[in-house]
């Protein structure tokens, strides 16, 4: 069953055309992470299936609700979604708690304050005001907001700028139980080992246009593409690109008699063919 269906959207912002025609469909129950570089159109489509922003042509289905209907329709819609935004409004004088409660609020359905604090490591914070919390804490408070309302689908946008490395981790771990707990996720990132350690399906979109949508391990051929093997030489390593690394592997194994000076099997990751389909650096 699809959650999103997206066929032919176009946006433009004089003339500057953002979006050129894009065309998606998204599952129910999978992560889903839209990869792209600033200016690609990535952020005009998540705005559009939030809602945020109108389109000038195509067709948008989100939990079977076009987003650009306003009235009470619309709030009984935003009831079932969740948001986590790219940067959010400080209410610096409330407490991470208050916040949260405030915010559960408004749903008919909201999950339980004190799991969603502990879920998002905010428990020894939570009687601290949001004005003296880190960046990365702050960070925790978007997601914990994003997810209060128990929503059936959820927006990811770079949700773990400002994360440490442990920080990132116990946030993945949180992402993939809200999955198995039945939350669909659209996740936006730059982090590619975030998008390949959660996502079941990627999309890469570069200027306005979807140029592939595939699992991780398969994009722009990747679980195919020529392995590289590289080894030391004497004072030298030396490689060599194969698509039967094994041959190379065992005539270097008989030339070494078994043992091969710094050994190093590699294919392409996800970051190296999703910067050679974007043409360079993503900055």
């Amino acid at each position: 069953m699809s959650l999103i269906e997206v066929k032919g959207l176009k946006k433009s912002y004089g003339d500057v055309h953002a979006v050129r025609g894009v065309d998606l469909e998204i599952a129910q129950g999978e992560i889903f992470s839209l990869l792209g570089p600033n200016g690609a159109g990535k952020t005009t489509t998540v705005e559009i299936l939030e809602g945020f922003r109108h389109r000038d042509a195509g067709s948008v289905s989100v939990l079977g609700f076009d987003p650009q209907t306003r009235g009470r329709e619309s709030r009984i819609w935003r009831d079932r979604i969740g948001i986590v935004l790219q940067s959010s409004l400080d209410a610096g004088d409330l407490t991470v708690i208050e916040t949260i409660n405030h915010f559960s609020g408004y749903y008919s359905n909201p999950r339980n304050v004190d799991e969603v604090i502990h879920s998002v490591g905010l428990k020894e914070k939570e009687g601290a005001l949001i004005r003296n919390l880190s960046g990365g804490q702050r960070r925790r408070l978007d997601v914990a907001l994003g997810i209060i309302g128990s929503p059936e689908l959820l927006f990811l946008d770079e949700p773990t700028t400002g994360f440490d490395p442990e920080a990132r981790r116990a946030f993945w771990a949180l992402i993939q139980q809200l999955r198995s707990d039945g939350t669909s996720i659209l996740l936006t990132t730059h982090y590619l080992d975030e998008a390949e350690a959660l996502a079941d399906r990627v999309a890469v979109i570069n200027k306005g246009v979807i140029m592939e949508v595939s699992t991780p391990a398969d994009l722009g051929g990747r679980a195919t593409s020529q392995a590289t093997v590289q080894w030391r030489d004497g004072a030298e390593t030396k490689s060599e690109k194969t698509d039967n690394p094994t041959t190379v592997v065992s005539a270097l194994s008989t030339r070494f008699n078994g043992e091969i000076p710094e050994l190093v099997v590699t294919r392409p990751s996800l970051e190296d063919i999703y910067l050679e389909m974007i043409g360079g650096v993503d900055e």
